[in-house]
């Protein structure tokens, strides 16, 4: 039990406190739902419904995937946040698909306004802003990762974006789940208000149709994605960084294979190189330590295996500025 706790220390914050703050909106929708009835609020409650739970998943899954390795799993467990997040998109795909069915109801049989107009809006508001909230958290995250401390104010939006395939997998969710979140909101008080002031009274189901359909895209993206991480998926950008400049160092001759792997949260690096037959066991060792160090250093490089073997005189790793041997 002591170790439980010191894993779940080491979850993601942003995913814990954006579950919890996705539980209260979801009882504020739900009590609000019963009180009217309206059926985009139902949405928004579906929504906030998946949303703590997939982050709650997502804060475990995360603690988890920080467990040392063990004699049974040599491997370690950094695999294990894909895992849960696979299983958790099994919950938003319900979800969004209630979500539409009651969509499509409202639509066929659209009922005349309703009262509580207020209520909704003020609700819907409130979640929108908090919502929000979350969402920029996540966007600070993604661009704190990235160690670039120029980025402030409206630039933190955009290279959220620019880099939201490079996020950690917990980070990723909440950032996709809060944006569907905040954006639905808004969608839902339009629909309201056209719902209320015009003869378009099927506005509410359409705007539910397009809430599910938002959270479907969440699972697609989340699916693909983790199912690639459980897989062990190869970060093509980290392998071109690390061949260059590994491959820059005169005592290198050629690379034979480079190979990074993602593995949850964390890079794993496979490396061959070839140097001169001539070298000594020493030199070669010398080498090996300063690459290794290089890489670790690099973000998210938890592991390094670097084998050796003579020059062979055929350059396999192509680059500008540097002939073989």
């Amino acid at each position: 039990m002591k170790e439980l706790f010191v894993l779940l220390k080491k979850g993601s914050m942003s995913a814990l406190w954006a579950s919890i703050m996705n539980a209260v909106i979801a009882i504020i929708k739900a009590i609000t739902f019963f009180v009217t009835g309206n059926v985009a609020m139902f949405a928004e409650l579906m929504h906030s419904i998946g949303d703590a739970a997939n982050q709650l998943f997502v804060f475990v899954g995360s603690a988890l995937s920080k467990k040392a390795p063990t004699d049974r799993f040599p491997g370690g467990f950094a695999r294990l946040v894909n895992l849960v997040l696979l299983g958790s998109v099994l919950v938003v795909g319900v979800l969004a698909f209630e979500t539409i069915k009651e969509g499509i109801h409202h639509i066929t049989a659209p009922p005349e306004s309703g009262s509580w107009f207020w209520l909704n809006i003020a609700v819907l508001g409130v979640a929108a802003i908090l919502e929000s909230v979350v969402w920029f958290k996540a966007m600070k995250e993604i661009t704190g990762d990235m160690g670039d401390e120029t980025i402030t104010g409206f630039k933190i939006v955009t290279e959220s974006f620019k880099n939201l395939g490079d996020a950690k997998p917990a980070t990723k969710l909440v950032f996709l789940e809060d944006m569907v979140a905040a954006s639905g909101a808004v969608i839902a008080i339009l629909a309201i208000v056209i719902g209320t002031y015009t003869p378009f009274h099927s506005a509410e189901g359409y705007a539910s149709v397009i809430i599910g359909l938002m959270l479907f895209y969440v699972v697609g993206r989340i699916f693909l994605d983790n199912a690639a991480g459980v897989l062990g998926v190869s970060d093509e950008d980290m392998e071109k960084k690390i061949g260059e400049f590994v491959f820059g160092e005169p005592q290198i001759k050629d690379i034979r294979d480079l190979m990074v792997i993602k593995e949850g949260e964390e890079l794993h690096v496979e490396l061959k190189i070839e140097l001169d037959p001539g070298m000594t066991i020493a030199e070669a060792d010398d080498i090996r330590d300063g690459i290794e160090k290089k890489i670790l250093n690099e973000k998210g490089v938890t592991e390094v295996i670097i084998e050796f073997d003579e020059d062979d005189q055929v350059q396999n790793w192509k680059s500008p500025g540097k002939e073989n041997g």
